[in-house]
């Protein structure tokens, strides 16, 4: 199966390299990296760069779409050449799915209009004004379109897509491999179990963190 994940100037690393740690040990998987132009693209934390092996116009077809998030994606909600080529590839996937904000790029470019949907929590209020239904879950299943929550949960998504497409044995020896066997030494990964002042400060901008 023909794998492409979008890149774009300040996406999330993990919301990109979570999956493709995982979907890249399908049988078959063939990942290729797809942006505006090739080359090195630059993660939102900036010391951190992806390459991108072919430019959009090079991948007009994909079985698997995945569209990362990050602050970077906001801006390109308004850029024809990405929302095009999403709509494009979208035509030929069996799969289209994102991580975090990538699901507001999937519905700036009309693909989640009706459909169930999440991202990260910190911009769930944009889903429904995209035209999409927001749902609180961790990985959300309409049809072929596959979005999860907020970075880490996109090795998450890949596992369920591994599992939908390979099988469980599959899907559990990828796990294994990677040894995905998350013990936190905080309950403070989603805003329902996050200290609530944590939670306060972070909407405020009084914690620095990026």
């Amino acid at each position: 199966m023909k794998i492409a994940i979008l890149l774009y100037p300040e996406f999330t690393a993990l919301d990109a390299v979570g999956p493709y740690e995982v979907l890249g040990r399908m049988p078959g998987a063939e990942v290729v990296f797809a942006a505006e132009r090739r080359g090195p693209v630059r993660s939102d934390l900036g010391s951190l760069a992806l390459t991108a092996d072919a430019a959009l116009d090079e991948v007009g077809a994909a079985g698997l779409l995945l569209v990362p998030g990050g602050p970077g994606s906001a801006r390109q909600h308004g850029n024809p050449a990405v929302l095009e080529w999403l709509r494009a590839v979208d035509t030929t996937s069996t799969w289209t799915t994102s991580v975090c904000s990538g699901s507001l790029l999937l519905a700036a470019a009309g693909l989640l209009t009706g459909r169930r949907a999440t991202t990260h929590w910190f911009v769930d209020g944009e889903l429904a004004a995209l035209g999409a239904l927001p749902a609180a879950e961790r990985v959300v299943f309409d049809g072929k379109y596959a979005t999860a929550a907020g970075v880490s949960a996109g090795i998450d998504l890949a596992l369920h897509l591994a599992g939908r497409i390979h099988g469980d044995a599959v899907a559990q020896s990828i796990q294994l491999v990677t040894e995905y066997d998350p013990q936190p030494p905080y309950r403070a990964g989603s805003v329902a179990t996050a200290p609530p002042a944590v939670v306060a400060a972070l909407r405020a901008n009084d914690l620095i963190v990026r």
